[in-house]
């Protein structure tokens, strides 16, 4: 399929999938909001006719007082209710917009953490922070003017003929240039607000490789190359985002345009026509002052839904734009991992694991795992180059990796949807990067809530000290990644938990990662008591004096 052909096809799968996801779960109460409106909307032709009539009046001499006092508690009377249906319509749109906002996220968030995908976290959190929100003002704006544009238009084009044909006849010529425009405009509006889109996506991907690489960058001196490489971004994001603006500013004159003209070709006729002018475009009799007035008053409200649809078109385009990447990210390749997550009991029976002929699943392929078996109070260490799959034999033997094929058996048991849950009550993780939850240090080293005395695992771990030397000791409220703690402190912080979960194997990722050799040291002391304490130890490490540290070494790949 050729690219001509190919983009509105894209065009059309997107808004079926906009209806399909966004519109459809909360389809009624955008049409209650709809409704109150497009009432809101109807009130003016009456408003537009006391004038009229007022107006009229007063040329033919009635009296003026009693005819301002009707016509202007006609048109308060309609102001007070159009604004008390407009208000209540407004709270309708946005209800429904933070309703799809906070499901579209919670979806996301939590099939991500569950399930992630390949794309990268800084994407992840791209869409949930910046580019959700544009469906906001696609459900409030432009679905809004939609539903107007469907009803108010016609009845004031039929409003209109009844008082002139030549009224009638102009808005008719001029009303359908704006949607020929928009539909015009909106080709290349959809795809700038795609290409603005994937430019924030890059952006924050790059962002959070550069953090992640700080102290690296520092080290190399590489900062102004960097800053250099984040000024090229930042500039690319901004003639994105200006050639988006630069679209909804150029359909905006255009569609002024042909409403201005509108309107001033009714206003000459009306003119010309009570002028005595013109003796056509009336339906027998000439045209009245106050059906004048009325043409005049109703012709710009003609235009005015389309003005505010098109005002809103740019909404719709990054709204396709956004529902587009959720279905990209819908279809992506996943790995679920095994069991549900819930709490469970300890997997009776003593330690053991054993793995034969696994190949673990990933997004993308598979990784083969080495033949290992493991005993309460023996430790492994998993060694190799980058990527070989050290954490991916981490995640398997916890369960969060599933098996394409061979099999691991814990506990005397095969490590199945079944049984997965339990053994994770069996086991300990310890990340390469610490987190902290933002919770005291208390409440964070004990996470089932135990009430168990924290130190003698602190002592264990040699976070002892750690502890005593912060502020407020075990009210202490660190930060996400540590701060206040150096990076072996927080790493030994991390097996005083793992020794608070009661776990017997402990599964270990880099411990002693970017820590100097005494520090280094220190992590590797604490993981011996462990290993002295009955529980089993398996790193995953490029460290070759921890992995000389450990009982056993297993080169993955090799």
């Amino acid at each position: 399929m050729d690219q001509a052909t190919d983009a509105p096809t894209r065009r059309t799968t997107h808004a079926t999938l906009a209806q399909a996801r966004v519109i459809a779960p909360v389809r009624r109460e955008l049409r209650h909001a709809g409704v109150l409106s497009v009432l809101a909307g109807l009130l003016w032709p009456v408003q537009a006719a006391a004038i009229a009539w007022c107006i009229a009046g007063w040329a033919n001499g009635a009296p003026a007082l009693e005819r301002a006092a009707v016509a202007g508690l006609v048109f308060a009377l309609c102001a007070a209710l159009r604004a008390l249906l407009d208000h209540r319509a407004g709270a309708l749109f946005f209800a429904a917009a933070d309703q799809t906002l906070s499901r579209e996220r919670a979806a996301l968030v939590r099939r991500e953490a569950r399930a992630p995908s390949a794309t990268g976290s800084a994407a992840i959190a791209a869409l949930a922070v910046q580019k959700l929100p544009l469906l906001q003002p696609w459900i409030t704006r432009y679905h809004a003017a939609m539903m107007r544009v469907v009803v108010l238009p016609p009845v004031l084009l039929i409003l209109a003929f009844s008082q002139s044909w030549v009224v009638g006849l102009t808005l008719l010529v001029a009303g359908p240039l704006i949607p020929v425009m928009m539909a015009l405009v909106g080709m290349a509006a959809e795809e700038a607000s795609r290409r603005q889109m994937d430019e924030i996506g890059d952006m924050n991907q790059m962002l959070m490789e550069r953090l992640a690489a700080l102290l690296d960058i520092r080290l190399l001196g590489a900062g102004e190359a960097s800053a250099v490489a984040f000024g090229a971004r930042a500039e690319a994001l901004r003639e994105r985002s200006m050639a988006v603006l630069r679209i909804a500013f150029l359909s905006s004159t255009v569609l002024e345009l042909f409403a201005a003209l509108g309107v001033a070709l009714v206003a000459v006729f009306v003119g010309f026509m009570l002028l005595g002018e013109i003796g056509f475009g009336t339906w027998g009799t000439p045209l009245t002052l106050g059906q004048g007035v009325f043409l005049l008053l109703i012709a710009p409200e003609f235009f005015q839904p389309l003005r505010d649809l098109a005002a809103a078109w740019h909404d719709r385009a990054a709204g396709f734009s956004v529902v587009a990447e959720l279905d990209e990210l819908d279809r992506a390749e996943r790995v679920e991992p095994l069991g549900t997550g819930a709490a469970a009991a300890p997997l009776p029976g003593a330690l053991s694991v054993q793995v034969r002929g696994a190949e673990a699943m990933v997004p993308g392929g598979r990784v083969p795992l080495p033949d290992v078996s493991l005993a309460a109070g023996e430790t492994l260490a998993l060694t190799g180059p980058s990527g070989c799959g050290k954490s991916t034999m981490l995640a398997a033997l916890a369960g969060l990796a599933p098996l394409a094929s061979g099999r691991i058996d814990v506990c005397g048991e095969p490590l199945d949807d079944q049984t997965a849950d339990a053994w994770r009550a069996c086991i300990a993780l310890v990340p390469q990067r610490p987190h902290f939850a933002d919770t005291t240090l208390g409440d964070w080293l004990d996470p089932k809530g135990a009430g168990t005395d924290p130190w003698p695992a602190l002592h264990l771990a040699d976070a002892a000290r750690v502890v005593e030397g912060l502020p407020e000791g075990l009210a202490t409220r660190l930060g996400a990644t540590g701060g206040g703690v150096s990076g072996g402190e927080a790493r030994r912080l991390m097996l005083a938990r793992a020794v608070l979960q009661r776990g017997d194997l402990i599964l270990a990722d880099e411990p002693t990662a970017d820590l100097d050799p005494e520090t280094a040291q220190r992590v590797i002391a604490a993981l011996e008591r462990l290993r002295a304490s009955g529980r089993a130890v398996i790193v995953a490490t490029h460290d070759p004096v921890l992995a000389a540290a450990m009982q056993r070494q297993v080169e993955i790949g090799a």
